[in-house]
């Protein structure tokens, strides 16, 4: 499971600089979905071995009155609670102020990891200018210039010192035990903690609820049909009588923490609402884990023929760049339609982990070329020679000639149609890539 680093701060000290120096790896916003204030934005980033989901506030001014501030600063202490580390940012420029003495105290009282940034440093040598920060008691003040780029690594690797305990990606896990991590993902009330519920209580499946702290989602194991799964839940469930109640309070980290670390993601989607931008947005982040999905839209019994059609063309308009993830209709209430979305998690996961030989590989590359070949770039005709796995989970291919930098992207869906078809793949994303033979001819530089 990823570290959470949250930047905390007055405002107008660079906290969003910084946020888009350190996503810079991902260079996007994964998450600025509504209900959330647009002061409080999610990234993901990579520093060294270490991958990390930040989490970029709004001024953080604890004596506010005014009702935007108050709410922004509510939003930065539910920053600070779901993080492991908060980047305290100053501004080595203007000095302490009361406002930094304020955050200080406040960070101190939680107990939580800190590291003191002063920012905006670039230029200012000598050490006097910042050592007033130390009256903070946070200990050592890394200046840095988020601008420039200048301290930002010594920042993170204090940051990320000593922090331990964290879950590998699937890719990592030993699989010998063959426990799918499968993450229900989905908008508060679309349905997860019926459908959850549904699972564990009709079939009577003894299930381990493994709280951790605010930052993690919570692991069930149980059994079905001979399959070993761990459900990965993104709300939190707590034990009630002999099933298991959702605490239905939408968390970005944990949402995006969960399907980083599953096999495959259910998407629950509410049918009385069709597909909505955080639907998308959910959806579009799994797709750039490159996790296999299944799509099941819930509460289908509530909606009468026109209302079912509105849905499923939403889907087909709004969804069309997962044409390879299966769509299952569901009532979790009325325990309708749930056989086939356990088919479906299964095949989503074999295709994830699909082993692919390379003979096989190069022979449908060989016959997609000369079905169709791909249309010459420039003065030179890409030469498509072979193909072999790169990796799983998702899986990857790689093909490999001359002049691959010409193929088109159009071309590159054609050759995924293929492939796709030939081992069967659904639910799961597939990536190819190209790789130009070096010339050995070309006129090395001095």
């Amino acid at each position: 499971m990823k570290p959470v680093l949250a930047l905390v701060g007055r405002p107008n000290v660079g906290k969003s600089t910084l946020f888009n120096r350190l996503t810079r790896s991902r260079n996007a916003i994964v998450a600025d979905f509504a209900g959330l204030t647009r002061d409080r934005h999610y990234g993901q980033g990579r520093f060294e071995q270490h991958e990390y989901i930040v989490i970029d506030t709004g001024g953080f001014e604890l004596d506010a009155e005014n009702a935007m501030a108050r709410a922004m600063a509510e939003q930065t202490r539910q920053a600070v609670a779901e993080a492991d580390v908060a980047l305290f940012i100053v501004d080595a420029r203007a000095g302490l102020s009361a406002q930094d003495h304020l955050i200080a105290t406040y960070l101190r009282r939680l107990g939580k990891r800190c590291v003191l940034v002063a920012n905006k440093a670039e230029g200012m040598g000598d050490k006097g200018q910042w050592t007033e920060f130390y009256e903070l008691g946070l200990g050592e003040v890394i200046p840095i210039s988020a601008t420039h780029g200048q301290g930002v690594d010594a920042a993170l690797e204090l940051a990320f010192a000593d922090l331990g305990g964290f879950d590998p990606s699937p890719d990592e896990e030993s699989n010998g035990e063959h426990v799918i991590r499968l993450a229900v993902a989905g908008r508060p009330n679309v349905g997860k903690s019926t459908l959850i519920n549904t699972w564990l209580g009709e079939d009577r499946l003894v299930a381990l609820d493994q709280p951790g702290t605010t930052r993690d989602a919570i692991s069930v194991a149980f059994q079905r049909g001979g399959q070993k799964f761990a459900l990965i839940d993104t709300a939190g469930l707590r034990r009630k009588g002999k099933v298991f109640e959702t605490v239905e309070k939408f968390s970005v980290v944990k949402t995006l923490q969960a399907i980083e670390s599953a096999h495959v993601v259910l998407i629950l989607l509410d049918g009385t609402q069709g597909v909505t931008d955080q639907d998308a947005h959910v959806i579009g982040f799994a797709l750039d884990a490159g996790r296999a999905m299944v799509l099941a839209i819930n509460k289908w019994d509530a909606l009468d023929a026109y209302q079912r059609e509105l849905v499923k063309r939403s889907v087909a308009t709004r969804l069309a760049f997962i044409p390879f993830v299966e769509t299952h209709t569901i009532s979790a209430q009325k325990r309708q339609g749930l056989g086939p979305v356990w088919a479906s998690i299964i095949t989503a996961y074999q295709s994830a982990l699909c082993k692919m030989p390379t003979p096989k590989l190069t022979r449908l590359l060989h016959e997609a070329v000369q079905f169709q070949a791909p249309k010459r770039a420039g003065m030179f005709q890409p030469k498509l020679r072979y193909a072999h796995q790169g990796g799983s989970n998702p899986p990857v291919i790689v093909i490999h000639g001359n002049s691959l930098e010409g193929v088109s992207a159009a071309y590159k869906r054609f050759l995924e149609g293929r492939f796709r078809q030939a081992f069967g793949l659904k639910g799961t994303p597939l990536r190819i890539e190209m790789k130009t033979a070096r010339n050995p001819y070309a006129r090395k530089k001095p």
